[in-house]
């Protein structure tokens, strides 16, 4: 073949490439997703001015606003924190959204008139409790009552539920309690002197309290999601015997946790999570998605598993 047909050959062969090469994986770490009008909303820990979002119409294809000016959902300056802005969480109650946060290892709740923000507070205020509290996770429950789980780094990364007031000003004094603590051998394979459990989700099903969490510090390649169950929100919690349920050996991928459930506009459970950035690098973790759905179990207690083959990366598409 003469030259000049050599490199039209190649051409033509870059012009079939698929346009998803040209994806760019998203990476923020702690991520959730929030569906309001038909759009999913993705935030997660990524920028050091305030929370990064990204919409969908269909899980697939992400995008970003064009100016850079508005993609923080949460910007710093306008609520409470100026450092350490981590692990999001977004709600609706009433006709406002509410983002629940980490800053400064403290937990605030900001208000936006829409799900893209900007989520704001009238005083950069935090929610009263002792020592550092992060990974925060607001429930409303059945029974009208609402919950903050959220984790307190007391001799480890453990996590803790308290009842907050019905206006989600502040949590209710005296309602604290422990829920869950890292012990099991799955949950601190580095044998660390702090051992950690972090990144709290609870969801009810048939009655049980489902509390979906992830163990060992986020560096390590064996950071994974396991569950405890419980008959009310505030315990007492058995972990599953079967955790951890996502895994770095389930999905080939280092540093799999710290995400949140997502009911999808077809009412598909998911669960979107972080991982490392690659086998030997832990930042910038990249943002994933795996299937999640509930079996019959023993005892009439359904188990709670992920679908392996669903795994993949979460990109924005050119």
């Amino acid at each position: 073949m003469s030259p000049l047909k050599t490199i039209a050959a190649a051409i033509l062969l870059m012009a079939a490439i698929p346009a998803q090469s040209q994806d760019t994986r998203i990476s923020l770490a702690d991520p959730t997703i929030f569906v309001h009008g038909g759009t999913y909303y993705l935030y997660g820990t990524g920028s050091s001015e305030g929370f990064l979002y990204y919409t969908s119409k269909d899980l697939k294809k992400w995008t970003q606003p064009a100016d850079s000016s508005e993609q923080l959902a949460l910007k710093r300056g306008e609520a409470f924190g100026n450092t350490g802005f981590w692990a999001p969480q977004v709600f609706r109650q009433g006709d406002s959204f509410y983002m629940a946060y980490t800053a400064n290892e403290q937990i605030a709740i900001a208000r936006a008139s829409a799900p893209a923000g900007p989520f704001r507070q009238d005083a950069p205020l935090r929610l009263s409790g002792s020592g550092k509290q992060i990974d925060p996770f607001v429930f409303f429950d059945e029974s009208g009552k609402v919950y903050l789980y959220h984790v307190k780094l007391r001799q480890g990364n453990r996590i803790f539920v308290a009842e907050m007031k019905p206006d989600l000003s502040d949590v209710i004094p005296g309602t604290e309690k422990e829920c869950v603590a890292a012990v099991a051998g799955w949950e601190n394979t580095a044998g660390a002197e702090w051992p950690v459990a972090e990144g709290p989700t609870v969801v009810r099903h048939k009655n049980l309290y489902y509390l979906i969490y992830s163990a060992n510090d986020f560096r390590n390649k064996d950071y994974a999601v396991g569950y405890a169950t419980a008959p009310s929100p505030t315990g007492p919690w058995k972990k599953y015997a079967g955790n951890p349920v996502i895994s770095r050996q389930m999905v080939q991928q280092n540093g799999t946790g710290h995400g949140d459930v997502l009911i999808d506009k077809k009412g598909n459970m998911h669960y979107v999570l972080h991982i490392h950035h690659s086998a030997n690098k832990v930042s910038p973790r990249a943002t994933a998605i795996i299937g999640l759905r509930f079996r019959p179990g023993k005892d009439g207690e359904d188990v709670l598993e992920a679908d392996a083959t669903s795994f993949r990366t979460l990109t924005i598409k050119p």
